[in-house]
């Protein structure tokens, strides 16, 4: 009797299930959601983790000039942000007007996206600010504060003496007079008033200097020691030799000498000085050439 074929060998195996295929799509998926989810972690910790205050209200001053990316850089460097690039292109992609300058007030449980969507208005600025640095003239500052849009410009334009008037200030001279600071200011507020309270800050610090003063200096009063350190300053740019440029004038004053010093000449010159000083413009009078007064 013939032997059944054995069934082992008879049967073919069946063929293995697919499952490491659907496993590999199954932990593809996975590892999208995960890295969805990570991503979106990211932008929201990014864009509505509640900006850093100190206190319940903080003033974030931007200047002119001030960028998004340099704002955003800032706030990398001060450890605020961990994540500056989801920042930079929100701000590309979402934000399409630049940064405006000016004071803006923060409070607590405003998120950072909050506070980038309000720099870019600058109707949300609290408070404006002008910068006079050292050396601006009086000119330059008229100029800047006309330019201003957030500026109400009441006085007119007048010769400096007159404008001086304006403001109830007696001297002729307006150079000097007023503060080299950082000035914030309401919008909308007048030039007047911004002129008046630089200059209220100028005579303070003048008073303060003239109450401190070495005795037998040649001045007669704190408005000329003004006039001498501002001649000083532009006579060298050097902290090294500001002693001993100072100790020539005053020597020179003492006895009845003119200074003689070329800054004098150039400010004399106004827009006429091109960068350059001709023996012609040393000998020719103005209000300021020490070459030609004396004192």
């Amino acid at each position: 009797m013939p032997k059944p074929p054995n069934s082992s060998k008879s049967k073919k195996k069946p063929k293995a299930k697919p499952k490491s295929r659907f496993s590999f799509f199954k932990a593809f998926l996975i590892a999208i959601v995960i890295f969805v989810l990570v991503i979106f972690g990211i932008v929201w910790s990014s864009l509505f983790k509640n900006y850093p205050v100190d206190s319940k209200k903080q003033l974030l001053v931007i200047s002119s000039g001030d960028t998004y990316s340099r704002f955003i850089d800032r706030l990398a460097k001060e450890n605020k942000v961990n994540f500056p690039i989801v920042l930079k292109l929100y701000q590309k992609f979402m934000i399409h007007d630049t940064m405006k300058a000016g004071v803006y007030e923060i409070t607590q449980g405003m998120s950072i996206r909050q506070v980038m969507d309000m720099l870019s208005d600058a109707d949300n600025a609290q408070m404006n600010r002008i910068l006079v640095i050292e050396g601006t003239t009086f000119s330059q500052l008229i100029q800047s504060l006309r330019k201003d849009p957030n500026v109400t410009n009441t006085l007119l334009d007048l010769p400096h003496s007159e404008l001086l008037k304006q403001l109830n200030i007696s001297y002729t001279h307006p150079e000097g007079l007023f503060a080299p600071d950082t000035y914030f200011f309401a919008k909308g507020e007048t030039d007047k008033k911004i002129l008046t309270d630089l200059y209220r800050r100028q005579m303070k610090s003048l008073d303060e200097a003239w109450a401190k003063k070495a005795p037998n200096l040649p001045y007669k009063d704190k408005y000329e020691a003004l006039i001498m350190a501002s001649i000083i300053e532009k006579e060298t740019s050097l902290d090294s030799e500001l002693e001993q440029v100072s100790g020539v004038f005053v020597r020179r004053l003492k006895m009845g000498m003119r200074l003689q010093t070329d800054p004098t000449v150039i400010y004399g010159m106004g827009e006429n000085y091109k960068g350059n000083i001709t023996r012609n413009d040393l000998r020719t009078p103005t209000a300021y050439n020490t070459y030609t007064i004396n004192g």
